[in-house]
């Protein structure tokens, strides 16, 4: 069995980032760690903190669960993951402006074209347009994996609409109120300005016939949507107005809201709906959830749209796989974080490899999500794995394959104590007049024993996650 790295404790010594936990851990009886995660799941369910899982009957309404136990990061180590993070993020924003425009990188051959133009997620409405200052996905979620002290993996990047910063800010402040004096005695970087740098990064995008501050709004299809938890929360701490289709309209070149006041111009539209209903003149013509017009007052330069529409194809995880490639053609540096090895599935002596070894290896679909539509060869059924095997034989170009890694543990509160359990990092990028993060970020825990998969859907949980200062 392979070994997986322990964070916490390395060579029978705990490591230097923990050290400080170490004792609170010892000197916290059961009854008060049970005390305290029944008062941190109250405050969850009083706050509101939930998302939506639909399909498996039932409350659709999930409580997140909540490890009390904080994911800890040295400021060195963070300094590296913000370096590779920011330096990912240029090279996307570059490869969106590219392939909506001359496409260099498929002309250089270091891209096949039709990763590119014949994917989903690339939107010909888009071709020809520069948005503000060249940006095309302005909230970037770039999921990190560890498998060792130095080792650090980009498992996938999400260009559209990354989730999950809600439950960064909320962990913090779960933790903050229940165990205080955790923060006064250890110097523990805040990530409650997030919401200011993203409201200050979506101005920054205003359009170019914006007049005067720019009116910023968030889009959400509404309370049935999975994260509505979340789009509430940040409209709320940014201060600005939650809106949905209906209470936008388009006149003369701009877009306006429908207010007590009046009609209001708008200048920055948030969106956390799918390309595919922004716009029911220019997409599908049955979307209630767009903006009838919004695209051409977009390309108008009459109202900015973050991230803009036809980024997905920058996150697809055909795509992914060339990433590096895009820094090293856009930037002419070298990646700082790497890729997990990966098989794409279009080529043939990929797909002989992977059909011959899917039992060892996960596959997803390239635009999965979630933690649907993938198969974790080890822990699958014979049965399983045959299915999923028909699957890809039916569009071997809808999947790739990857090792499966030893994900890195993190200490967790189970029933029994204290244990080591799988854990991901997913940091928010945000792009605009500057690239900035919180140092921090949504640690994703898989609560259940040797399970790797961390998502909330299929049984994980989130953690607060800690960058110490220097």
């Amino acid at each position: 069995m392979t070994m997986c790295y322990n964070e916490m404790v390395d060579g029978g010594s705990v490591r230097e980032p923990y050290a400080m936990l170490s004792d609170w851990i010892e000197a916290m009886p059961a009854e008060i760690r049970q005390m305290k995660q029944a008062e941190a799941e109250a405050l969850f369910r009083r706050i509101g903190i939930t998302f939506a899982v639909y399909g498996e009957g039932g409350d659709p309404d999930r409580l997140i669960p909540f490890d009390m136990m904080p994911r800890v990061f040295l400021q060195s180590e963070w300094r590296r993951l913000e370096r590779g993070i920011k330096q990912r993020a240029r090279a996307l924003n570059a490869f969106l402006r590219d392939v909506y425009s001359r496409g260099e990188i498929v002309r250089a051959g270091r891209i096949p074209a039709r990763l590119v133009y014949q994917n989903a997620a690339y939107e010909k409405a888009v071709v020809g347009f520069v948005p503000p200052r060249g940006i095309f996905s302005h909230i970037i979620g770039v999921d990190i994996v560890r498998t060792g002290r130095d080792e650090f993996y980009v498992l996938e990047d999400n260009c559209r609409t990354p989730s999950g910063v809600s439950y960064m800010l909320e962990n913090r402040e779960i933790m903050m109120r229940m165990f205080p004096g955790l923060f006064r005695n250890n110097r523990i970087e805040p990530v409650d300005q997030y919401p200011e740098l993203l409201r200050r990064t979506l101005a920054s995008v205003a359009p170019a016939k914006c007049e005067g501050t720019p009116t910023v709004v968030i889009l959400t299809p509404g309370h049935y949507n999975s994260a509505y938890y979340e789009h509430s929360f940040l409209a709320n701490l940014m201060g600005v107005e939650l809106v949905e289709g209906s209470d936008l309209f388009v006149d003369a070149g701009f877009v306006y809201m429908r207010t007590t006041q009046g009609p209001k111009r708008v200048d920055v539209i948030y969106r956390r709906i799918d390309d595919q209903f922004l716009d029911p003149l220019c997409f599908r013509r049955d979307s209630m959830l767009g903006v009838p017009g919004l695209m051409d007052v977009w390309r108008s330069g009459g109202v900015s749209i973050a991230s803009a529409p036809g980024a997905g194809v920058a996150d697809d995880k055909a795509v992914y796989t060339f990433v590096p490639e895009m820094v090293r053609f856009y930037l002419g540096e070298e990646p700082i974080l790497r890729n997990v090895q990966t098989w794409s599935l279009w080529k043939d002596e990929d797909y002989r490899y992977v059909m011959a070894n899917l039992k060892d290896l996960v596959v997803k679909e390239v635009h999965g999500s979630g933690g649907y539509g993938m198969l974790i060869g080890p822990c699958a059924s014979k049965a399983e794995i045959e299915a999923f095997a028909q699957c890809i034989k039916a569009n071997p170009g809808n999947y790739i394959a990857q090792p499966t890694l030893a994900l890195s543990t993190s200490p967790t509160f189970v029933d029994e104590g204290v244990a080591p359990r799988h854990v991901d990092l997913r940091p928010f990028c945000l792009c605009g007049d500057r690239i900035e993060l919180v140092p921090g970020g949504l640690t994703r825990v898989a609560l259940r024993e040797g399970s790797l998969v961390v998502n909330s859907s299929q049984g994980g949980g989130v953690k607060d996650t800690w960058v110490l200062s220097e």
